[in-house]
């Protein structure tokens, strides 16, 4: 999966690659399934709150949707497990920097207490996650339904319809009800990214006539590929990667259409993350 956000060159930093004015896109690529899932979560839970936050019946119905793949993404037996043993030993790295003079230890202290309160929220739950979905039949035959095409009609499913013509502010409640038990482990998905992100190290580089080919020789092998180029040429980066080799090919697109590796050099940025 790529998931890929507009912004600045003002991302790159102090030695940005393009000048400040140029408008570039980030591009992410996971390397493991663990950062995966994390990531396809974060996308679920940001469309979710979007979409609960409006008052229209339509965006009520997608925020419902997105909880229901959160359920099934996040229905993974060891994903709490995974949270946990990685935000302790974030918090056992993190602890010896209270004596460095160089760290903001006013952010550290809120890291770290950030870090405690979704521990123990974590701790506290029971059971899979989205297992409180799960235990209601009313949202359960929604979710089967919504599994066929045009199957949450109002003939289909009237209690359904019914709900979707409550007062907004009574939808609100109920999606903000069905959120809150995700809410540990969206933040705890989140400080596990945050760092991830930012424990990177960048380099700029040329994909001569659209590829790119680079030898991995560090024993570490990076967890999550960070790609920034200019939007102009227009073009995609398709990316396969193992601990041994990064192949990038950049992808001419015209339109909605996928094209072939664009015959020219391509200037990016690249970022290897590791927790």
């Amino acid at each position: 999966m790529i998931r890929f956000i507009a912004g600045s060159s003002r991302a790159f930093g102090q030695n940005d690659a393009f000048p400040a004015t140029s408008p570039v896109i980030l591009f992410e690529h996971p390397l493991n399934e663990r950062i995966r899932t994390l990531m396809r979560l974060e996308d679920l839970f940001a469309r979710a709150h979007y979409f609960a936050e409006r008052d229209g019946a339509p965006e009520h119905h997608a925020a419902l949707l997105s909880l229901f793949e959160i359920t099934d993404v996040a229905s993974r037996a060891d994903l709490k497990t995974d949270l946990l043993q990685e935000l302790e030993r974030q918090k056992q790295v993190l602890a010896p920097l209270r004596s460095n003079p160089e760290i903001d230890q006013q952010a550290l202290a809120a890291l770290l207490d950030e870090i405690d309160h979704v521990n123990a929220e974590l701790l506290a739950q029971a059971g899979k996650v989205g297992m409180h979905l799960r235990e209601s039949e009313w949202l359960m035959a929604i979710k089967q339904r919504a599994g066929i095409p045009g199957g949450v009609c109002e003939f289909d499913l009237p209690a359904y319809h019914y709900w979707l013509n409550k007062e907004p502010a009574a939808r609100q409640r109920d999606l903000a009800a069905w959120i809150e038990p995700f809410e540990a482990v969206r933040s705890g998905s989140a400080i596990v990214l945050r760092l991830l992100r930012e424990n990177s190290r960048a380099s700029r580089h040329t994909a001569y006539r659209g590829v790119f080919q680079l030898m991995l020789t560090t024993t570490k092998v990076a967890q999550l590929l960070r790609l920034t180029l200019k939007r102009d040429p227009p073009c995609v980066p398709e990316i396969s990667a193992n601990k041994y080799a990064l192949n990038i090919r950049f992808i001419g697109v015209s339109g909605m259409d996928r094209g072939n590796v664009v015959d020219q050099d391509v200037v990016f940025e690249l970022m290897f993350c590791n927790l």
